[in-house]
């Protein structure tokens, strides 16, 4: 069985698979609620709440790990822009005098510290 790599799927009008974060939360979500329902199943033996119980657990796996993904994805691509914003600066500034002048205002800044 070969996987097509171009296959998309549309959900409102945007491709799920584009989505960061989204495949990991929902795996994990699916699985930790398969998982709760069938454990609160064995220790109670009620099929109506162990479904609530699946179910919520994973809403709140899903909702907790897009959470702390999503923002960990936030805090990485903000670290990139800003390194990319700075690299375009030191090629710029390379060789002038204002390259000079940054480089004493942080050996001065890293002498304070210290």
């Amino acid at each position: 069985m070969v996987m097509d790599e171009n296959k998309s799927v549309i959900v409102f009008g945007q491709d799920i698979t584009k989505i960061p974060c989204f495949r990991n939360s929902f795996l994990y979500g699916i699985s930790g609620g398969i998982g709760a329902g069938l454990f609160y199943f064995m220790c109670t033996s009620k099929p109506l709440m162990a479904s609530h119980c699946g179910m919520a657990c994973f809403t709140v796996i899903t909702l907790g790990y897009w959470t702390h993904c999503r923002y960990n994805y936030s805090k990485v691509r903000l670290d990139m822009m800003r390194m990319q914003r700075l690299l375009r600066e030191q090629a710029l500034y390379e060789g002038t005098g204002v390259e000079k002048q940054i480089d004493e205002e942080l050996k001065q800044k890293t002498s304070e510290e210290s």
